[in-house]
């Protein structure tokens, strides 16, 4: 009897450790699993925030502004009358009019449009530029990081406005293109460090040598193994610049060396009444609370979207 109640528990203690082991997820879906939690997660957390729901709400609105403008006024920003020069705002003109009897309110929905392409297009521009450079310096090291470096070092000692008004001044070419191409060429360096920082963090993790151990190749290793687990800081920067550009553009507008006339900008409706602030001060409200409320809301999207990634921030 004891011999058989030794074999039942015997065979009651192998198959429980079957059963374990076949409950348990294997190494590759367990980190499927897990890097599907971390997002599920920050997704989560992040539409519990309301301070992201609100901001997003707001990027969503000019973003709408932005592409299209025709839903939220039916009026003719160039539709102009200088008969009704600098009025107070109305139920006709919800904004006033400008100095050149334009509605006021038309010209800061279709503004929205060339600070966001801007800021869009340059914040692409350092995430492909930027990104790829600091993955390269920080998987390969040596000499490629040496020169990527360097590089980087020469940007980073050219002070961003000033070199941005420099660079615009020999240009003399103020459209969308080239503010965004001066925003790309100033901007890159940053994000290339940060994702060289997280890349020579990444690669010595140990799935990273054990995808090397069965014969990845370096683009697989850089592409599927460690980029993905080097993107959330580049995420986070990412948001937080877009409202940085909406700033640049607007700041170098006002300085004169950004967009010009006849195009519309909330910058070039800043410029253009900055002197009847005291007479008129909602000519200058209304662009400076918008360009003030989107560059906020990116920047607390981007903290927000940083707390939820981090699990130290939990």
């Amino acid at each position: 009897m004891s011999d058989l109640s030794s074999a039942g528990t015997a065979m009651s203690g192998d198959s429980s450790a079957a059963t374990a082991v076949a409950g348990a997820p294997n190494p590759d879906k367990g980190g499927k699993e897990r890097s599907a939690s971390l997002w599920a997660d920050a997704r989560r957390q992040l539409f519990r925030d309301p301070i992201f729901m609100i901001s997003a709400l707001y990027i969503l609105v000019i973003a709408s502004m932005a592409l299209f403008p025709k839903l939220w006024t039916s009026q003719d920003p160039r539709d102009c009358n200088t008969d009704r020069s600098r009025t107070n705002p109305s139920w006709e003109h919800p904004f006033g009019t400008d100095i050149l009897g334009c509605d006021y309110y038309a010209h800061a929905i279709y503004g929205a449009s060339p600070s966001m392409q801007i800021a869009v297009y340059a914040t692409l521009g350092i995430v492909l530029i930027g990104g790829t450079l600091g993955l390269l310096a920080g998987y390969y090291g040596g000499w490629v990081d040496a020169i990527i470096s360097r590089v980087m070092d020469i940007f980073f000692s050219l002070p961003f406005l000033l070199g941005a008004i420099v660079f615009l001044t020999v240009i003399k070419r103020q459209n969308v293109g080239t503010l965004t191409l001066v925003l790309v060429t100033l901007g890159w360096p940053t994000i290339a460090r940060i994702i060289r920082g997280s890349v020579i963090s990444s690669k010595d993790l140990d799935y990273v040598h054990a995808a090397k151990a069965v014969g990845a190749t370096n683009t697989r290793l850089m592409f599927r193994h460690i980029l993905p687990n080097a993107i959330a800081p580049m995420l986070v920067y990412a948001t937080i610049v877009l409202g940085s550009f909406v700033a640049a553009e607007a700041t170098l507008t006002f300085l004169g060396v950004g967009l010009q006339p006849p195009a519309q900008s909330w910058g070039i409706m800043i410029n253009a009444h900055q002197v009847y602030f005291l007479e008129d001060p909602w000519l200058l409200f209304f662009p400076c609370g918008l360009l003030v409320g989107t560059v906020l809301s990116f920047i607390l999207m981007g903290d927000a979207l940083r707390d939820a990634l981090d699990p130290k921030f939990r």
